[in-house]
């Protein structure tokens, strides 16, 4: 079976109060639109294609490996307006699924099953326990569907009906554009109703079916910002139950939030306050503590982090320990046994196996060695105001507190740098390197007062 897509994503959103389009906007970390395109590709179709309108540039650029078609609407006037404007790209005996650009959460599932629906035109439906702003689905007295009819122009009897419409439908190429092709804006808005053609169906005595979602939430969509608020709680959940369907102990999960993807293995914890972001994965044994982020990360089994540590771009291979309150930068790898402290940042680095950095230390640009200890205050200087330098200490090393690396630098192995020390040279293997001023004191010496 060919399979088109279409996407109606050409709405403005201005409920929104938004300088960006409505489909842009963000529920998991993603914006709409890119959840709903995730679905469809799951779909395997032949071609999508995502109408666009105020706002395309936008669109557009936030999707640059998109693949598919982009149709634009010049002028807004309904969405079987919208739906048109995609037909004459699309061959006449293919099957045509259009879908709603703010759908985020509609799992691919459900749209398999309303595209396998053998009627001449199907449709997605659910019960709603408020059935206000969405058009209502009408059954004859057969229990066919005879009618859709929107909010605005429902009379009061029919305004109490709970089944609805979804905003999703499926029809051949061909009965679509003839459909369309016939449609007139006789309604409250004075808009070319895609839903109009369930009427336009069933007057020339072809079969009408709508499918019932099993979870009225995936056809949820949104209008304002209390409806966006209202679909990323429905993400979070399912995100967490997901979570825990997978092995991970969530201590408090209404404080757990995901703004990507996790994976996680067996016996993973996560603390209250937790944030995900990007692509992230957790070994076995993980344990995450209260109030980390934790954004494009792949963290080896039994990592644990302290409260309050902020992770963007870090792997490690094994198990560390990192926190309470580190930052560990782009660009970190830390092996096996290896330990962050409180209050060290780290940035563009690797740390070999047992090296640690136990306290308030900055390392950036960095390749430290086999079990290294850095002391408390050590700073790598990287930076000299055009280009990044690094600093490399090799195996066995002690680096005492308070000491400056002036990169590029090497420290050698099992060296010992001595508190308090500048270092810009080449550290000799095995030896004592340190800067230090002697230690005066000064007899006679008066400490000023003060004067009233």
């Amino acid at each position: 079976m060919m399979l088109h897509v279409v996407v109606l994503a050409a709405g403005e959103g201005k409920r929104m109060r938004s300088r960006h389009p409505k489909v842009l906007q963000p529920v998991g970390g993603q914006a709409m639109l890119g959840h709903l395109l995730d679905t469809a590709q799951a779909l395997a179709p032949d071609q999508i294609h995502v109408v666009v309108g105020q706002g395309a540039a936008a669109v557009q650029d936030q999707f640059p490996a998109f693949s598919g078609v982009w149709v634009h609407q010049r002028e807004r006037l309904g969405t079987g307006h919208a739906t048109l404007q995609a037909l004459p790209g699309i061959p006449d005996e293919a099957r045509v699924l259009v879908l709603p650009g703010d759908m985020p959460l509609v799992r691919a599932e459900t749209l398999t099953r309303l595209v396998q629906s053998s009627a001449d035109l199907s449709v997605l439906s659910f019960v709603a326990d408020d059935p206000t702003g969405y058009g209502r689905v009408l059954r004859d007295a057969d229990d066919q569907v005879s009618a859709i009819v929107e909010q605005a122009d429902a009379s009061p009897e029919q305004a109490q009906v709970r089944e609805v419409n979804a905003g999703v439908m499926v029809a051949k190429g061909q009965a679509l554009k003839d459909w369309l092709a016939r449609l007139e804006p006789k309604n409250a808005q004075g808009e070319y109703y895609l839903t109009d053609a369930v009427a336009l169906a069933v007057g020339r005595c072809q079969r009408v079916e709508a499918v019932i979602a099993a979870d009225g939430q995936e056809c949820m969509g949104a209008n304002d910002r209390a409806g966006l608020a209202e679909l990323e709680r429905v993400w979070q959940w399912r995100q967490r139950h997901a979570l825990m369907a997978a092995g991970a102990m969530l201590e408090d999960p209404a404080t757990v939030w995901v703004k990507g993807s996790v994976e996680v293995g067996q016996d993973v914890r996560i603390g209250p306050n937790v944030t995900f972001q990007g692509q992230v994965a957790l070994g076995d044994g993980v344990v995450v503590e209260t109030g980390c982020v934790i954004d494009d990360c792949r963290l080896a089994a039994d990592t644990h982090l302290a409260p309050y540590s902020v992770l963007a771009g870090v792997e490690t291979t094994g198990a560390c320990q990192v926190g309470p309150f580190a930052r560990l930068r782009q660009g970190t790898v830390l092996a096996d046994q290896v330990k962050i402290g409180n209050f060290v940042e780290v940035k563009q680095a690797s740390l070999a196996a047992g090296a640690k950095a136990s306290h308030l230390s900055y390392i950036g640009d960095a390749a430290i060695g086999e079990g290294v200890n850095i002391g408390a205050g050590t700073i790598t200087c990287n930076y000299d105001g055009v280009a990044k330098h690094t600093t490399t200490i090799e195996p066995g090393a002690f680096i005492g507190s308070n000491t400056a690396l002036v990169a590029p630098v090497t420290i050698g192995s099992d060296a010992v740098i001595g508190a308090g020390s500048v270092i810009s040279k080449d550290a000799p293997r095995d030896q004592l390197s340190l800067t230090r001023a002697p230690q005066r004191s000064i007899e006679g010496w008066v400490r000023p007062k003060k004067t009233r």
